[in-house]
């Protein structure tokens, strides 16, 4: 994730930054101008169509149809943002629930006992950054697809990695209790945070693998397709060969709105666009190490 200044209009309008989507679309804008000006020859020039009304009537058509197709963008993009939000809360929490479960242990265990101080804050950070590859992993994506993928399965073959880690802090939080270091009473209330951690990863997971419906993402990119290479059928006697970059403009926007919501519906890519969570997780191991003093 970049921060920015977006008061910094003039950098966003004449800087071409590697997230905008001109350098992945322009190919398919010069392949749709080319096909903008064929049906404008067509049309105008080959089978010189400018008197009939019929097809001048295409327009309202088009009119209508854009209303839906801005419905259905508008739809698109607030779903893709509320994933990308969702990701970033539970990120938030997985930072107040390290921080917690730090300052709580901090209080309990003796200063004395470097040897224990030590295994929970490794553990802590440990979570965090195993919890960022796990979601990074492209195996984790599969989890519940219907095909098999070898990739994610070979991943099966061992213990889910933040289970494992939060079940190792299990174990020395019961051996705490045994020799009577930490009480019942103070073991249940670290349960709780230890339990938000677990929530946080399967949040994300389930962020990570349950992408937008097929049947959506397939209908918008071909209602998109269509859309913009029927419109030259309708305004090319008002516009001429105007039409044609006038519908290069239009497809840029509409196949921007779908490209920006394929980016950010998984934040956890690595993206420009995606969350920060190796930073994230970096910034907890600064944290947990201060606070029960690991100088490790």
């Amino acid at each position: 994730m970049i921060v920015y200044n977006a008061k910094d209009w003039l950098g966003f309008i004449f800087k071409i930054h590697k997230s905008d989507t001109v350098r992945k679309l322009w190919p398919a804008i010069l392949f749709m101008g080319l096909l903008s000006w064929l049906v404008a020859y067509l049309e105008l020039d080959y089978f010189n169509l400018s008197q009939n009304s019929a097809l001048k009537n295409t327009s309202i058509l088009h009119t209508v149809i854009g209303f839906v197709l801005s419905l259905l963008l508008v739809f698109r993009t607030n779903t893709a943002y509320d994933r990308w939000w969702e990701g970033r809360k539970m990120w938030g929490k997985l930072v107040n629930d390290s921080r917690n479960l730090a300052i709580k242990l901090n209080a309990l265990i003796p200063e004395e006992d470097k040897v224990t101080r030590i295994y929970f804050s490794n553990k802590i950070k440990l979570f965090a950054k195993v919890l960022h590859t796990h979601l990074t992993s492209e195996s984790t994506k599969y989890m519940l697809d219907e095909e098999e993928h070898p990739e994610y399965d070979e991943s099966l073959k061992a213990q889910h990695p933040p289970t494992k880690v939060v079940g190792k802090m299990y174990v020395a939080l019961q051996k705490l209790e045994k020799d009577k270091i930490i009480s019942p009473q103070d073991k249940l209330i670290l349960d709780q945070n230890l339990n938000g951690l677990l929530d946080v990863a399967g949040a994300c997971e389930r962020i990570k693998n349950t992408p937008i419906p097929i049947a959506y993402a397939v209908f918008i990119k071909k209602f998109i397709f269509v859309y913009v290479l029927t419109l030259p059928i309708g305004y090319v006697f008002t516009t001429g060969y105007f039409i044609v970059p006038l519908v290069m403009i239009i497809f840029y926007v509409l196949l921007s709105i779908e490209l920006i919501a394929e980016e950010i519906e998984d934040p956890f890519n690595g993206g420009t666009d995606d969350l920060p969570t190796a930073k994230i997780a970096e910034n907890i191991g600064k944290y947990v190490s201060n606070v029960l003093k690991d100088n490790n």
